[in-house]
């Protein structure tokens, strides 16, 4: 995610790109969904799902546009100093030095792509992994790319929020059993507070804090050094993910066939729009992992059509999930982090079973963690460096990671609202990146290929969505979130 030009990794096929940008999109959001679903209502929900699901597709495609772009601006740039070198080896005539300084000239005037080239492959060929920081560095002028910069610095931090808050309250959740957790004897519309009594003389919200406080001593340290060889790790958090979504399905379908459902979920409750929006976006991110995901595959030819499959087939995870969820818990009942829905005996008989969806996120949040917190710090590195420049060891390996991991840890100390942390990440910094960054590199991108190829070349990987109205919709559709989100916390607030 920092901005530069990596190595593009081994190929897969186009199907099995398929399933990574699945694995990407389908993560901690999710399990927040069925809550935010209760609340605003079945309908609503579904007509909200579909609609940001559409959204989301398409800026994801005004990125692969630009990720096409950019690889030509690579491409032209080093067949530009290619030729320079030819020209200082062969060249000394008075011609060759007035032909220098014409595409010197020329390319000052069009710095983008302005090479063209009969019997070149095509160069929107995306073969290069170029991250959304390089190119904004490439499309944005420098208040652009300091403003890319600072979106994904508060997304991050939201993030690594909801990540360092859900671990410790599912741990909270499942071992708080002597007076506080759902266990056999417990009955299931048995609400609890903070206050109430954990072990002994310890109350929940201290047993939380305790948890909080091992979670970052175990996994802060991390931050401070590079994550490397995750692949592993990385499958199995996926296979343990596939396995509890699964479960957790089968489980809510049998009890509705048994005709044992408590739900019976509004048609449409708009108090609860503020955070089905939020944890929506949040659901749908994908669009800073993009180039890590699409350069890797062999094949594009149809890579349109693929992404398009895969937002069908993860709208429709969504919807059963959700649909299944809300309709065999009742809505008051249904917790923040879904799975711990299924830490009751009542619910699920097997023990092991009981345990491992209810401690779920604690195994697959506690890998992604130290990940996470590398990137924010990488990116911060990224904002503030200067070209030629080093840091010193002081600000390298203590500052940066330091101001990495003390605010989220911070504001989980201070609630573990997850709903509402999902909610307001998703509503204001994932709205920046995936609707308001896309659109405006898209945008620039289209201008500056214009500028260098004319009207009678187009980019190969160019967007469905090639009009000008759809960037000026993405926009404005961004703009009113952030104006009804912000409203709607506001209003919330007084009235409180």
């Amino acid at each position: 995610m920092a901005g530069e030009i990596t190595e593009t990794g081994e190929l897969y096929s186009s199907y099995v790109g398929l399933v990574y940008m699945f694995n990407l999109i389908v993560g901690t959001g999710a399990l927040t969904m069925p809550k935010a679903f209760a609340t605003a209502g079945w309908l609503v929900s579904l007509v909200l799902l579909v609609f940001l699901g559409f959204m989301s597709f398409v800026t994801t495609t005004f990125v692969i546009e630009a990720m096409a772009a950019a690889n030509a601006q690579l491409r032209w740039k080093r067949m530009e100093n290619l030729k320079e070198e030819e020209d200082d080896d062969s060249s000394t005539a008075s011609d060759s030095d007035v032909l220098i300084r014409d595409n010197y000239e020329r390319a000052e005037k069009r710095p983008i792509l302005s090479v063209q080239r009969r019997g070149s492959p095509n160069p929107f060929e995306i073969t290069d992994r170029v991250e959304m920081g390089q190119m904004a560095s490439m499309f944005f002028n420098k208040v652009g790319v300091n403003l890319f910069y600072f979106c994904i610095i508060v997304y991050l931090y939201g993030d690594l929020a909801i990540y360092a808050a859900a671990v410790p309250f599912s741990l909270m959740q499942v071992t708080c059993s002597a007076t506080g957790n759902d266990s056999c004897g417990v009955e299931a519309d048995t609400k609890y507070n903070d206050t109430d009594r954990c072990w002994g003389p310890l109350r929940r919200v201290d047993a939380y804090r305790i948890y909080l406080a091992i979670f970052t001593l175990l996994l802060g340290p991390f931050t401070f050094f590079d994550v490397q060889k995750t692949k592993y790790l990385q499958i199995l958090t996926s296979l343990m993910r596939w396995i509890a979504f699964a479960v957790m399905i089968v489980l809510a379908l049998v009890r509705i066939g048994h005709r044992q459902g408590e739900g019976h979920p509004p048609l449409a409750d708009f108090s609860g729009v503020r955070n089905l929006f939020g944890v929506c976006v949040y659901s749908f991110m994908c669009q800073h992992s993009l180039p890590s995901l699409i350069t890797p595959v062999s094949s594009k030819r149809h890579l349109t059509r693929l992404v398009f499959l895969d937002y069908v087939l993860i709208l429709a995870f969504y919807g059963l999930l959700s649909f299944t969820a809300i309709f065999c818990f009742r809505g008051d009942s249904l917790m923040d982090m879904y799975t711990l829905n299924f830490a009751r005996c009542d619910i699920v008989g097997l023990a092991a079973v009981r345990f491992f969806l209810g401690l779920f996120p604690v195994f697959t949040i506690s890998t992604n963690f130290p990940i996470i917190a590398v990137t924010l710090r990488n990116n911060w590195k990224t904002l503030f460096h200067r070209e030629g420049g080093t840091y010193p060891w002081v600000v390298d390996r203590v500052v940066f990671p330091t101001i990495t991991l003390v605010p989220p840890v911070l504001v989980a100390f201070c609630t573990h609202d997850l709903e509402s942390l999902v909610g307001i990440t998703g509503a204001y910094a994932g709205t920046g990146i995936q609707y308001v960054i896309p659109a405006f590199l898209v945008y620039h991108c289209r201008r500056d290929t214009q500028l260098a190829f004319g009207c009678g070349v187009s980019n190969k990987h160019r967007s469905p969505f090639r009009h000008t109205f759809w960037v000026g919709f993405v926009l404005l559709w961004a703009f009113s979130c952030f104006i009804f989100v912000t409203a709607n916390i506001v209003l919330s607030e007084t009235k409180l």
